[in-house]
């Protein structure tokens, strides 16, 4: 399955909007460049009929020596942090419900 990258988001708004493709990937990395500002100042970000970004904290952990896949006091804890989050809304959700039963028919 091929990914929707960054670079054919902006190739796209050239494409259908007629915007030159130094435009397009400004406005592309503008978008996300404001969500990144949005979430960095403790912001949610609200996409209507898309979804929610917003930060959800994560607790503290014990570290792991991965090769061994072992826990150990000794290892440093991983600090509490916040992490972005991504939440579908009931429609992008629908949507991708109505994708992949169209892709299991054609199958």
């Amino acid at each position: 399955m091929a990914a929707l990258t960054k670079a054919e988001m902006a190739e796209r708004l050239y494409e259908e909007l007629g915007l030159n493709k130094r435009e397009a990937k400004e406005m592309v990395e503008a978008f996300f460049g404001e969500i990144r500002d949005a979430l960095s100042h403790n912001e949610q970000v609200k996409l209507s009929g898309f979804g929610n970004f917003d930060l959800r904290d994560k607790k503290e952990r014990p570290g792991r020596k991965t090769k061994t896949e072992s826990r150990s006091v000794c290892w440093n804890p991983v600090i509490t942090t916040n992490c972005p989050q991504f939440r579908a809304s009931a429609i992008s959700l629908s949507v991708k419900w109505l994708i992949c039963a169209a892709l299991k028919r054609m199958c």
